[in-house]
């Protein structure tokens, strides 16, 4: 077999797309879930939508002029991708409901262990969402038939995401609350709302989301603040059809206003990488949006950030401040540290009686579980190769993992644009070296090579220097290991240059990036 690619979310559908239309068919896509849609499957949380523009949130090769709202909502996102599957017909690829077990590289090909069930192709369960083309139509998993399979390949993509696996925080006493305990990322839809007490801990671009629909649905939210949030205006509204019949009518039109879009996100980056003037600017708005939702002055202090504008990832919302200042919300500046029975205790000693608590903490996103699970040519897994944080040549290649691309992986993440964009970069990245039978193995010196440039190009910025703490920045080594400190067309020229050195290679001896 050629390929396995691991994910079946944006990352490995475009990896898919691009091993098809380079003429590559000997492929197989692993998807742990008994359903496409990677953390746009996982998240059903009330309010769950897209921070950034619909358009410019799909692929490339599969424009969709059928999107509800300029930022669209997540059972659509989950509907688009079902729809790209079936219109691509990659339903055969798809093994839904085989999680990797374990792939190690044997000298010469990938030897890949999947555990896993056998497909059905039952209709979509009630509650998870319509497809765009209505429920259906791609396979699930019968759980009782369970199977086990190696898989030997050529080559190894991991498309696994980094909001995969949800970040719990240590709580002491927590086993003592008597309530539902949950991550946004695995909402309780049997958890009622109306006229419950429900703490949320968290204030990132889940919370955001999800306070004000809480409050929508009559419910009391106890929000627990360690950090705000740099808030602008989303500016979100429901398309009209006659609108998207514009678009669907005129492909050129949806083109352009993707374009529109693009540029418009890669004018943001000097706001969120430190420019002094640019960054003045986006605070100034975030501040004026604040004290325009926000009349009272002790919670507009609450809700400022003393950090650098950009420092963390700055979110969007119209309805956040609103909620807050409705009376709907206590917040509780200061993070949750104790239960005590239906009693938690924040960092300043304060307490709180509520019946739910939702965990909205983010992921385990420097930290990859599947990192565990991949062996190469020295013995070493891909955790041991990180132990020090996030590291590959061009975001995607590892030294001592030959033949094996890492999409959404090390300094892939934006701030500043769609991260769509990079995933594409990538897939396109991988199938060409792929299609071309290029040698793909970089060095150690590569790969040092590489993180110094990435150290330099986030040297002096908010990132690092903003007075925050974020996902961005792996703890254990202090590097901005996450986050592409550039722009989207920087990062396509850097995998271009390792691209064309890798292709040439296979015009010389094949010693290139030799060991």
């Amino acid at each position: 077999m050629t390929a396995v690619i691991v994910g079946a979310g944006f990352a490995g559908i475009a990896a898919a797309i691009a091993l098809r239309r380079r003429g590559v068919d000997d492929f197989v896509v692993l998807e742990r879930a008994d359903a496409v849609g990677g953390t746009w499957r996982d998240n059903t949380y009330p309010g769950v939508a897209c921070d950034v523009p619909s358009h410019l949130y799909g692929l490339a090769t599969h424009s969709w002029p059928e999107w509800s709202r300029t930022f669209a909502p997540g059972n659509e996102i989950r509907g688009y991708l079902e729809h790209v599957v079936r219109a691509e017909g990659l339903e055969r690829h798809l093994r839904l409901g085989t999680a990797l077990a374990g792939a190690r590289w044997d000298g010469a090909r990938w030897i890949v262990r999947t555990t896993g069930a056998a497909p059905t192709h039952d209709e979509d369960e009630a509650g998870r969402g319509a497809a765009v083309e209505g429920p259906g139509a791609i396979a699930r998993v019968s759980p009782s038939l369970r199977t086990e399979e190696e898989i030997v390949a050529e080559h190894l993509i991991l498309a696994c995401g980094r909001l995969t696996e949800p970040r719990i925080p240590h709580v002491t006493g927590l086993g003592s609350f008597p309530g539902p305990v949950f991550h946004s990322a695995r909402w309780r839809h049997d958890v009622p709302l109306e006229g419950t007490r429900i703490a949320v801990a968290g204030t990132g671009a889940s919370a955001v989301q999800l306070v004000p629909e809480l409050v929508r649905r009559g419910a009391h939210v106890t929000l627990m603040q360690r950090t705000p949030a740099w808030i602008v205006p989303r500016g979100d509204r429901a398309v009209p059809a006659d609108e998207r019949a514009a678009w669907r009518d005129d492909p050129d039109a949806l083109r352009a206003v993707r374009e529109r879009l693009y540029a418009e996100g890669e004018a943001r980056f000097p706001s969120r990488s430190g420019d002094p003037e640019a960054a003045a600017e986006a605070r100034a708005v975030a501040l004026a949006h604040l004290e325009a939702q926000v009349p009272d002055p002790a919670l507009r202090r609450a809700l400022t950030p003393e950090y650098a504008f950009g420092c963390r990832r700055v979110l969007l919302s119209d309805d956040f401040y609103p909620a807050i200042a409705s009376g709907a919300v206590t917040l509780v500046p200061s993070a949750l540290a104790a239960a005590d029975g239906p009693e938690l205790i924040a960092a300043d000693g304060s307490r709180h009686e509520v019946d739910a608590l939702v965990l909205a903490t983010g992921f385990q996103a420097a930290r990859q579980p599947y990192a565990r699970l991949v062996t190469g040519e020295r013995g070493h897994t891909l955790d041991e190769h990180w132990s020090g944080g996030f590291t590959a040549v061009g975001s995607t290649l590892v030294h001592d993992f030959p033949h094996l691309f890492v999409l959404g992986g090390p300094n892939a993440a934006l701030g500043h644009n769609s991260a769509v964009l990079v995933l594409e970069a990538q897939a396109e990245f991988a199938a060409d070296l792929i299609a071309a039978g290029a040698p793909v193995r970089v060095t150690a010196a590569e790969e040092a090579a590489d993180s110094s440039e990435i150290d330099a190009l986030a040297a002096g910025t908010p990132w690092l220097t903003g007075g925050c703490r974020s996902w961005y920045v792996d703890e254990r080594s202090g590097r901005l290991t996450l986050l592409w400190p550039g722009t989207v067309s920087a990062f396509r020229e850097r995998l271009d240059r390792v691209r064309e050195h890798l292709i040439r290679a296979t015009r010389s001896p094949l010693t290139v990036g030799a060991s």
